[in-house]
């Protein structure tokens, strides 16, 4: 884009306009602006309303220009500087990049380009800039108010068994506690000292709910299908983060129905929860990893009778989608222990786990809610489904338009003759045959005669 296409295009995040050398002080300001976002051009000699109005150049006026940037702006920013003319009238075009070190000040002030307008950044602004830029996460900072006294060495010394049986990585036989804990993230050197940080309190903490008040996570079965006050079951949980998991897919199994079956092809009795577990589990696992804790909002698990909802404060990493997912880690300390005790099996592919076994489980892959302030995944409940796989294991086979004519059937609840024939583009008759087969094997049954009959779940 050329300059005449920029300045037809108004003023924006990246963008702004000024009369004359005389703002020389809001030029400084939006030069800090841009450096503490993705960047951006200050164009002087230009009018509110897109006019050129042009400057006087003289001897000194670049070099003038770009001392009071330096002078006012810290640490110190040498923005581009050129002059262009445009209809036989001189403008400035000051560049300014993004800056590898924020937040950038402006005459002692921070502050960041919002759309068309600079803001000022308050404390918490100015932390999370600072945190973003100098890639020293939450979870890698020093926990507040703990000491080396706060750690359970029980629970260490549960990791590095886990570890080594998950992971082969034998225990260190010679290292003492503090190192140990040093090499895992699990603590930091402060003023000669070695104090947890806040990922060591939360996987190792004897009690990490006084120190992280929002890392507990709560659950709760409600009668219905909507929010309310009455709920039938609850569970605060609370305790090392490994510790939440468990305590969280108990309740939810306690929670959920369990249905079971017998096909007329087998005596064996087939039981199946109403979703599957490991799937609940990692988004869960996913939920506690990679939320915010900078936010004072808990990690909740609701039940309701069509669905399970999972709500953890924050949102996906920038670029990361729940169509594609990355492995951007929000808490990459958490992610790294986690992972080292089995709780993760491949960075990035929770998600597609979860969809894949929510496909074979015969329910729909959960439904993703995104907003700044919190996530929420929502598990729906199929009814009265079938695993596949459970009933191929004691004997009954299927072909594979079988397979996939029955998830069909679990999850919309019915299938036609000419809708199953259609999809996998075969004869009616072939059709026919196919669903007789599944009736016979007592997993579906037909309803109605003729053109305008169906199949539906028969457990």
């Amino acid at each position: 884009m050329n300059l005449n296409e920029i300045i037809g295009s108004g003023e924006s995040e990246i963008t702004e306009f000024k009369t004359s050398l005389a703002e020389w002080r809001d030029v400084v300001e939006t030069i800090s602006a841009f450096s503490n976002r993705s960047g951006g051009r200050v164009l002087i000699g230009v009018a509110d309303d897109c006019g050129i109005v042009g400057v006087d150049i003289g001897k000194n006026t670049i070099e003038k220009l770009t001392n009071q940037i330096k002078q006012n702006t810290d640490p110190v920013t040498y923005p581009s500087i050129r002059v262009e003319e445009i209809g036989g009238k001189q403008v400035i075009v000051v560049d300014a990049l993004e800056s590898k070190q924020k937040p950038v000040l402006a005459f002692g002030r921070a502050v960041i380009r919002v759309g068309k307008s600079n803001q000022k950044l308050g404390y918490e602004g100015i932390r999370n800039l600072t945190l973003k830029t100098s890639k020293v996460y939450w979870d890698g900072l020093v926990c507040e108010g703990a000491g080396p006294e706060d750690i359970d060495e029980e629970k260490v010394m549960r990791y590095l068994e886990r570890r080594e049986e998950i992971r082969k990585v034998s225990k260190p036989e010679k290292m003492d506690m503090k190192t140990l804990l040093l090499n895992i993230g699990a603590a930091k050197k402060m003023n000669g000292e070695t104090k947890p940080t806040n990922a060591g309190i939360l996987f190792f903490g004897k009690n990490p709910q006084r120190f992280v008040l929002q890392s507990q996570l709560r659950t709760a079965r409600f009668a219905g299908r909507t929010l309310t006050r009455d709920f039938l079951d609850r569970l605060d949980c609370s305790g090392a983060l490994w510790e939440l998991v468990g305590q969280a897919e108990d309740f939810v199994r306690k929670n959920i129905r369990l249905f079971g079956f017998r096909t007329e092809y087998s005596f064996q009795r087939i039981d199946k929860l109403e979703y599957p577990i490991k799937a609940v589990r990692e988004a869960i696992i996913n939920a506690l990893i990679h939320r915010n804790y900078s936010e004072p909002a808990d990690t909740r698990v609701a039940i309701f009778d069509d669905r399970i909802e999972i709500i953890s404060p924050g949102s996906f990493p920038k670029g990361v989608t729940p169509e594609k997912p990355k492995h951007v880690p929000v808490n990459p300390v958490l992610c790294q222990l986690m992972y080292d005790i089995g709780f993760i099996e491949k960075y990035g592919s929770g998600i597609y786990m979860i969809n894949e076994l929510c496909d074979e489980w015969g329910i729909l892959k959960p439904e993703y809610e995104l907003s700044e302030v919190e996530t929420t995944v929502s598990f729906r409940s199929g009814g009265k489904a079938i695993v596949i796989g459970e009933i191929e294991k004691i004997g009954v086979e299927l072909n594979e338009r079988q397979r996939e004519g029955l998830k069909i059937v679990f999850k919309k609840g019915k299938i036609a003759n000419a809708d199953y024939a259609k999809m996998f583009g075969i004869s009616r008759n072939t059709a026919t045959n196919d669903l007789t087969e599944l009736v016979e094997k007592g997993l579906i049954k037909r309803v109605g005669r003729g053109r305008g009959s169906y199949y539906t779940p028969k457990i």
